[in-house]
């Protein structure tokens, strides 16, 4: 493996800057002057955008910024010993000791694991101790490696408690702290014993935080003279509580930054929840407050349903219209491949067998096989296969997108009753507004039936059995009962009024609106339900009513527009104007643009709203009127320009797609050009990391 740390990574009381920015700066900057990254302003970029989330200043003097990164080559370390020290926003002053954690984006265990050593070591004194009386580089290089494994310490230099350090059950998380433990006060005791606590910790990196908190409580739990086993669970990995263990615990705590990974594990326990740094910094006082949960029947307790948030004051934080767009949006997200991977069939199967395969795939199929072909031979058989199949997927959407708004309200438990009530609102032609409205009402009533107190014998029932069972029953009976009829009501007259204005030769104006509303949120609800009235009026279309190919056609060219303007402008036109965080998502968004995933685009209209966003706007509705104009029609439902044997007249599909990318970028740049413009280093600040794409 290849050495994380070297000299040339490591400054002793050189002056790198007055706050914690500049810090982050030089250290990356040795980082790629090494060539262990490619570009020092990305890496940097990373690192305080994971700093402006919580800032990584710990007690002690210690600082810790640290970033995964696809800057980064190699694993590495990168050390400043500061005098004076730097606020990095620890509760007890400046850092003076200052680690860089750079890790590659997609960092194998073994460097996780290496680095993680690290992260544990600088809760043991005589490390840090050892790094602020090194005389020399090499002096700190040769600590920080014992440290991490990567060099043999001398018998001289392996103190007794280091090797107990090395041997300590709590360095794997999965045993309890009771060798040579202190006596439990009375306050810490539970039935007369000493209390036993069982933790998960975890942070967005999972490299840092995430050990250092692990091993903060597994410390405080043995000093308090009761038994703790914390789970940490990081980037390379976890191994899990045994049951056993769990089963014993009197309370639970969680520190943690992102989701419990298989939280119905812990369900039914007293909990104590906080973010990760608080695991550091109050180790004692999270254990105490655990204790007297374990001690009070009406203390706050994992419940199947909603133990994967991430944590409960910052879920009731959100205000209900943020809380509900992320609910639509995580439905969203898992629905779009069933589209995506349907769409791009049907496609395929209209190259194959032409576009009249749609009318007797089905008849193609059972009728005949690859040993007895139909009379259009091989391609129509092929096609009318392709098509079938990506039609049956197209047909999950509307009850994936209902199950899965149930999963991000309820999580598991919601997602058999969630997917139910989509499919009873197709069967009452209710569309995707019925799945939405089903998936909401499936959701919640998963979420408050898994907040029940329920019997401790009655608990592994709850999650498989009587949550879905109930939640189906109230969640596709009031959709039956009372709302199908007039949700599908409302569908029928969105759909006539899209079609009465086409029908009156306004179908320009036609293309301006659902180019508008493909722009708007970019993969958000006004999108998707632009997006929905397309795919849902392709089943309509025929030989005499080619409007729903024409509206598809400019639903898929305006919703290309946001990511490849944005690729143009920060790619070419203005890469001045950009962060280099912003720069590297341009690139990939000319491939997600040109593939009609619109959410390529959200990095940037996550860090400047108010001037991408409507520039979006205006180029999607430039684009919509063209494609209009043009009169293109495209059969398939997805895939950008590779499907253009499906789009008709392709020349006019590309001049309109190619008019209002450019229309956007030119304004997107005017505007952060001319209109308020920022100074590039909070625009850094302000950026975001790449956002996966769904759709």
């Amino acid at each position: 493996m290849t050495e994380t740390i070297t000299t040339e990574l490591v400054s002793l009381d050189e002056p790198l800057g007055d706050d914690k920015q500049a810090v982050i700066r030089a250290l990356a900057a040795r980082v790629a002057a090494q060539g262990r990254a490619t570009d020092a302003d990305a890496l940097a970029a990373d690192a305080w955008a994971r700093e402006q989330k919580d800032e990584t200043g710990l007690p002690g003097g210690i600082a810790i910024p640290h970033a995964k990164s696809a800057a980064v080559t190699v694993p590495s370390l990168a050390f400043a010993r500061l005098s004076p020290g730097v606020a990095f926003g620890a509760p007890d002053g400046p850092a003076d000791l200052v680690f860089l954690i750079a890790a590659p984006a997609d960092a194998a265990e073994a460097h996780l694991a290496v680095l993680s050593k690290l992260a544990r070591s600088l809760m043991q004194e005589d490390f840090t101790a050892g790094l602020r009386a090194a005389t020399s580089a090499d002096d700190v290089v040769h600590i920080v490696r014992r440290a991490i494994g990567e060099e043999e310490a001398t018998p001289a230099e392996a103190t007794p408690d280091a090797a107990a350090a090395a041997t300590t059950p709590q360095a794997e998380g999965a045993e309890p702290a009771t060798r040579r433990r202190p006596a439990a006060t009375p306050d810490l005791e539970v039935a007369g014993r000493p209390a036993r606590i069982v933790a998960v910790t975890a942070c967005a990196t999972g490299i840092a935080h995430t050990f250092m908190a692990a091993d903060a409580l597994t410390a405080a739990g043995k000093k308090a003279g009761i038994d703790l086993v914390v789970e940490p669970q990081g980037s390379s990995g976890y191994k899990a509580l045994p049951k056993d263990v769990i089963d014993q615990a009197d309370a639970v705590i969680f520190a943690t930054d992102v989701d419990v990974r298989e939280p119905q594990r812990f369900a039914g326990k007293p909990l104590v929840r906080s973010g990760v740094k608080r695991g550091i910094e109050e180790p004692t006082q999270m254990i105490a407050e655990a204790v007297a949960a374990a001690k009070d029947p009406h203390a706050q307790r994992v419940s199947a349903a909603a133990a994967g948030t991430t944590t409960e004051s910052a879920a009731e934080t959100l205000g209900v219209g943020a809380r509900i767009q992320r609910w639509l949006l995580t439905g969203v997200s898992y629905m779009i491949p069933f589209v995506a991977g349907g769409g791009l069939l049907m496609a395929l199967g209209f190259l194959l067998g032409g576009y009249e395969v749609s009318n007797d795939a089905a008849a193609v199929i059972i009728e005949n096989s690859l040993w007895n072909l139909p009379a259009g031979g091989l391609g129509q058989y092929l096609g009318s296969v392709a098509f079938m199949i990506g039609n049956t997927s197209m047909g999950f959407l509307v009850a994936a997108l209902a199950g899965y708004i149930a999963f991000a309200i309820a999580d598991r438990p919601g997602i058999a009753p969630g997917f139910v009530a989509g499919a009873v609102a197709v069967l009452m032609s209710a569309g995707f507004i019925g799945g939405i409205v089903g998936g909401l009402l499936a959701g919640g009533v998963a979420w408050w039936l898994g907040r029940l107190d329920a019997p401790r014998w009655l608990r592994g029932l709850m999650p498989v059995v009587i949550i879905p069972l109930v939640a189906s029953i109230v969640a596709s009976g009031l959709m039956v009962l009372f709302l199908g009829r007039p949700i599908a009501w409302l569908m029928e007259q969105m759909t006539n009024g899209l079609n009465d204005l086409a029908a009156t030769g306004l179908i320009v104006v036609v293309g301006i609106i659902v180019g508008l509303m493909m722009c708007f949120d970019l993969g958000g609800p006004v999108n998707k339900v632009a997006y929905a009235f397309a795919v849902a009026g392709l089943g309509t279309a025929s030989a005499t009513n080619t409007s729903p190919y024409l509206i598809m056609a400019a639903v898929m060219c305006a919703g290309m527009v946001p990511p490849l303007a944005m690729a143009l402008a920060s790619t070419v036109l203005g890469r001045q104007l950009f962060t280099p965080v912003e720069r590297e998502n341009g690139k990939a968004a000319w491939l997600l643009g040109a593939s009609f995933i619109s959410e390529g685009a959200i990095p940037f209209a996550a860090a400047d709203p108010l001037r991408v966003i409507p520039a979006s706007m205006v180029g999607g509705a430039v684009t919509g009127a063209l494609s209009m104009l043009f009169a293109v029609e495209s059969r398939a439902p997805h895939g950008g320009i590779f499907v253009f044997f499906a789009i008709d007249p392709i020349w006019g599909f590309l001049v309109a797609l190619a008019a209002g990318t450019v229309v956007t970028a030119l304004i997107v740049v005017a505007l952060k050009k001319w209109v308020a413009p920022k100074e590039l280093a909070e625009a850094e600040a302000a950026s975001v990391a790449p956002v996966p794409a769904t759709v």
